[in-house]
């Protein structure tokens, strides 16, 4: 994608700078010259979670971005500042969150106990299935 003035093509992979021009709920957009402005989804803003996109970052910043996509039909360029961020390996998690009570140590039990409900609930379900099916025929 050149710009109208002529200028250099803008390639996939080209390491650009520019300035933050808005910020969405689903990303931020970056002004890379006087013809073209990109999307850095928040997904491509840095690795982890991120919780609020306007405590981190202003209209008016610059950032460093690569080019991750360009559709010349729609003029819309995707942009990614975790491209440039080395990925951090952090501290294993010491403490898993189980969703259920492993010291208690009741295994099956807990289904066990509703197992022949849900299985006479799901052939009642079938046979009536097929009684209306066969009704068709």
């Amino acid at each position: 994608m050149k710009s109208k003035k002529g200028g250099k093509a803008m390639r996939i992979g080209d390491r650009l700078s520019g300035t933050i021009s808005g910020i969405q709920s689903y990303g931020v957009f970056v002004k890379l010259d006087d013809d073209h402005q990109g999307l850095i989804h928040i997904s491509e803003l840095k690795h982890g979670f991120v919780s609020d996109l306007n405590s981190k970052y202003k209209v008016g910043d610059k950032v460093d971005v690569i080019v991750m996509g360009i559709d010349e039909y729609n003029q819309k360029i995707s942009l990614s500042m975790r491209a440039l961020q080395p990925e951090k390996i952090g501290r294993p998690i010491l403490h898993k969150h189980f969703w259920t009570d492993y010291r208690n140590h009741i295994g099956y039990k807990t289904i066990a106990e509703h197992k022949n409900e849900w299985v006479k609930a799901a052939m009642k379900h079938i046979s009536e299935k097929n009684e209306k099916n066969s009704t068709f025929l």
